[in-house]
């Protein structure tokens, strides 16, 4: 398959991550379920990003990073604050609620995706007490599933209605690494300095082929949450295969290139067809995806010419950009996109 924008999701391996892969690989035998030294050395390499003694375990994937992490915080009749459009709410089957014995998700649909402080407090005080489910995670996701990032000023006020509310936060980063692009912060700064809890950490969408890591700066969340992993299914035997490429994203900060690449595709992306008459971006561009109002007609037309994205409502349109998505790939799209309108 030609590149394309429908995900970011699509792109393979970064060099990096394949050669380390193959360098654990190459090393014979080695110690299973993650007592090994590729998996020492990776999440010895997340601690110190995020400049904390943080508890780090590797998942299959985010469905699992999140809904494990928020099932560890919740009891059946808890419930998880989330915005309307996160994959916590609708693209994870289900999965919190499953993992935790039932505690569902209480969402607001606020503008771009982001969710605010007012919205966070309707939310949690709505109930009526022992009769109602009772709030018990506020989930933030960085970037949004509009491509918009969270300021390190918005967390601290989300964060800090949370805690009054007696919520504890979890993120879910399937992006993180191009939030941390985009607002040029440290990992800390927009994590457990903001207040963050648990941070599910995404790599796949970052240039790894397999294996989120849930990252938990507070301690005591943590405790017996190996067992969960287990009991999931997520340990995978041979974890130094998921544990590798973690090593080679993070080394000589290829995570953070990478990010900036697919960040700065979408930036051109966006000044390219936002010069086409009839063209609307939906949100600001503030990471690696572009929303754009299409007419019906142009999307067929555009998927005539082999182009493939994702509908975003009526006339909306998702273009992702990964780390791999070259120039020439972005003017083709912005050229087939003007000669379609």
């Amino acid at each position: 398959m030609s590149q394309q924008f429908a995900s970011d999701n699509n792109a393979g391996l970064c060099p990096e991550a394949l050669a380390a892969l193959i360098s654990a690989n190459g090393e014979g035998h080695a110690t299973g379920y993650g007592d090994d030294d590729w998996t020492e050395r990776a999440g010895a390499g997340i601690r110190a990003l995020f400049g904390s003694d943080c508890q780090v375990f590797f998942v299959f994937g985010g469905t699992a990073a999140n809904a494990l992490a928020l099932a560890h915080i919740c009891r059946p009749y808890h419930a998880v604050i989330a915005h309307a459009e996160s994959h916590v709410a609708t693209d994870e089957a289900g999965a919190p609620g499953f993992f935790s014995g039932g505690a569902p998700t209480l969402t607001a649909d606020t503008p771009l995706a982001k969710l605010t402080p007012g919205a966070v407090e309707r939310l949690a005080t709505a109930g009526r007490g022992v009769h109602s489910v009772k709030p018990r995670a506020l989930s933030l996701t960085q970037a949004t599933e509009m491509g918009t990032v969270y300021a390190p000023d918005e967390l601290h006020a989300l964060t800090a209605v949370a805690r009054r509310l007696g919520l504890k936060v979890h993120m879910d980063g399937a992006r993180f690494a191009n939030a941390v692009a985009a607002l040029g912060c440290s990992p800390a700064d927009l994590s457990w300095r903001a207040g963050v809890d648990v941070l599910s950490f995404g790599g796949v969408k970052n240039g790894l082929a397999a294996g989120e890591a849930v990252v938990f700066f507070d301690a005591s969340l943590a405790d017996e949450f190996a067992w969960r992993v287990k009991q999931a299914g997520q340990l995978n035997s041979k974890m130094r295969l998921v544990a590798a490429p973690w090593v080679g994203l993070l080394e000589n900060d290829v995570w953070l290139r990478n990010a900036r690449h697919a960040n700065a595709m979408a930036r051109r992306l966006a000044e390219s067809i936002a010069k086409v008459e009839g063209v609307r971006l939906m949100a600001p561009v503030e990471s690696n995806g572009v929303f754009v109002e299409l007419g019906a007609q142009v999307q067929d037309r555009l998927r005539r010419k082999g182009w493939r994205f994702y509908a975003w409502g009526p006339a909306g349109c998702r273009l992702m950009c990964a780390w791999d998505t070259t120039p020439e790939t972005v003017d083709r799209f912005a050229s087939d996109l003007a000669a379609a309108v």
